[in-house]
């Protein structure tokens, strides 16, 4: 859970005002700045003002928000900052806008005026849509749709991979090695550029003196140079401290790279790192990472929950990844980091919604409280039926109906007395246990347990199982969970029986995933057991499918 008051700029706010912030970044040299998104859609900012960061349109600092009307309705989906301060942000429609400091260019508009209001960036990236973006110190990067990545502003190291050292003064596309590439991700150390492309591949150019382009060498990168020490790894995620970088691979492994004067690269020392070199492998998976270009700071997320920070951190240097006691990575920078920025566009939880949603799975198989039991594997699990019907009805009764189906008692449907225990007396006539014998118990355990929190906690191959309920009870919200779970838990070991799952329980977007992890590690996955055992049917179609990829090209 997320408390928005750490950051000592929201601390100030009414409480009327907290409750309506959704989405919120500190910024700024000092993080004294902040913006944030109300639940309608309103842009307001609050801070010192430097540089005219806050694109209030005057010059003057406010501690009290303000609306910035320009922006009004907008659905902002990313946010990056620089050090100058200058800012950009992406909308839902793709536009680009950006304001503040614009000594160099940074804001695109082929001036270097100050930016004291929210201008519309368009200049070579009309028609575009811009979905991502990312600030240096003194230059930008947006990312469009289409996967191209365009660069603009301070130059001096190659920054903006044009090929010189010369600034640019408008976006401009990023080619090179680039240029066929479909980028993913996009990120900015204080002077450096690296992108994400689609097949997992990461390029780096710009400034490399303490080896955060990761190339091997501490020589800059005019164009985009393939990090060769990430060959054979498929990067899911991508941070930049200010002089050193971190990448997340598929399989949950963590690498860092570049400058260590604060341990912040986890190594255990302060020695610089020119080329990616593995950390916390005795750790279990990790499924995020963090770092911001402001900072020398890092932290990373394990499947479990269990939040680690090193590097500087309060002052002082840590060299060994930290086991904290926060549950999220943005704590760390609340709590740690110098500024204490936030490194990321920050959507956030309320503290009400969260009480009862805890106060809920308090109560989740409670025998003292419950009124219902399920009969699964032998063992019962404990719900309330008011809670059920209030939280889910219409899955409920999918869940009673599927269950009376494959009990051999769907002529009881026709019978008055369940038409009206599904319409209106569920207190009085439902009965007080129900057995299950279609799934597993911690499956059915699980899916109960959604309708109290909307989580779930199971490992990948016990969410295959959950899969296939939520399949067969229509239930698409509790579908979109099992397959972010499997993607996060996806291994060498195991992702071909969870493709084979995804193409029995028709899930197109888990299926795709799948599909290209299992491409991305092609000889590893066809050494696998789970590999040989798939049915021949499945087999010829995973073939052709690589085939048509290229996969078996000389």
């Amino acid at each position: 859970m997320v408390d928005v008051t750490k950051w000592p700029m929201f601390s100030l706010m009414r409480v009327q005002d907290l409750a309506s912030v959704r989405k919120a970044c500190v910024f700024g040299a000092s993080a004294n700045e902040a913006i944030y998104i109300t639940n309608d859609d309103e842009v307001y900012v609050i801070g010192l003002n430097c540089g005219n960061c806050l694109g209030t349109g005057e010059s003057s600092s406010t501690i009290v928000p303000k609306k910035l009307d320009f922006l009004s309705g907008k659905k902002v989906v990313d946010f990056s900052y620089g050090s100058g301060p200058h800012v950009l942000l992406a909308t839902e429609d793709g536009e680009l806008f950006a304001w503040g400091h614009n000594g160099y260019s940074q804001l695109g508009n082929g001036t270097t005026n100050q930016g004291i209001s929210p201008v519309l960036v368009s200049a070579n990236i009309i028609n575009k849509k811009v979905t991502k973006v990312a600030c240096g110190s003194h230059h930008s990067m947006a990312l469009t749709d289409s996967g191209e990545v365009y660069a603009w502003g301070y130059n001096n190291c190659g920054q903006v991979g044009s090929g010189s050292t010369a600034n640019q003064p408008t976006p401009r596309r990023v080619s090179c090695c680039l240029q066929n590439k479909s980028a993913v991700s996009i990120v900015c150390g204080q002077t450096s550029s690296l992108a994400v492309v689609d097949n997992g591949e990461v390029y780096g150019w710009g400034y490399n003196g303490n080896g955060q382009l990761g190339l091997g060498n501490n020589g800059n990168q005019l164009t985009p140079c393939r990090l060769i020490g990430l060959q054979g790894s498929c990067v899911s995620q991508i941070v930049s401290g200010y002089a050193h970088s971190l990448a997340l691979t598929d399989e949950g492994l963590l690498y860092t790279w570049g400058s260590n004067t604060y341990g912040q690269l986890g190594t255990g020392n302060k020695s610089n790192q020119l080329s990616p070199v593995q950390i916390m492998t005795d750790k279990e998976r990790i499924v995020e990472i963090a770092s911001c270009h402001s900072t020398h700071t890092s932290a990373a997320k394990t499947q479990s929950g269990q939040v680690y920070m090193w590097g500087q951190c309060r002052g002082q240097s840590v060299v060994l990844p930290h086991l904290t006691h926060f549950t999220c990575t943005d704590d760390v920078f609340a709590c740690f980091a110098t500024p204490s920025v936030m490194w990321r566009l920050l959507s956030m939880d309320h503290e009400d919604f969260l009480t009862v949603a805890q106060s809920l799975k308090k109560e989740f198989d409670n025998p003292e409280t419950a009124d219902l039991k399920f009969y699964v594997d032998g063992k019962y699990i404990y719900v309330h039926k008011a809670v059920l019907k209030i939280r889910s009805e219409s899955s409920w009764k999918r869940a009673i109906l599927y269950n009376l189906i494959f009990s051999n008692v769907f002529f009881l449907l026709r019978c008055e007395h369940f038409r009206s225990m599904f319409q209106s007396h569920w207190n009085e006539d439902l009965k007080e246990v129900i057995e299950i014998d279609q799934f597993s118990y911690p499956v059915y355990r699980s899916f109960l347990e959604f309708l109290y929190t909307d989580t779930v906690e199971l490992p990948p191959e016990e969410a295959i199982g959950l899969l296939d309920l939520a399949t067969s009870y229509c239930e698409n919200g509790l579908k979109r969970l099992c397959q972010h779970i499997i993607k996060r838990g996806i291994t060498v070991e195991n992702a071909f029986s969870l493709l084979s799952a995804a193409v029995r329980y028709d899930a197109e977007d888990l299926e795709a995933f799948c599909f290209k992890f299992c491409v991305n590690h092609l000889t590893e996955v066809t050494q696998t057991e789970a590999f040989w055992q798939i049915d021949g049917g499945l087999l010829k179609d995973f073939i052709c499918r690589v085939s048509r990829c290229g996969a078996f090209k000389n």
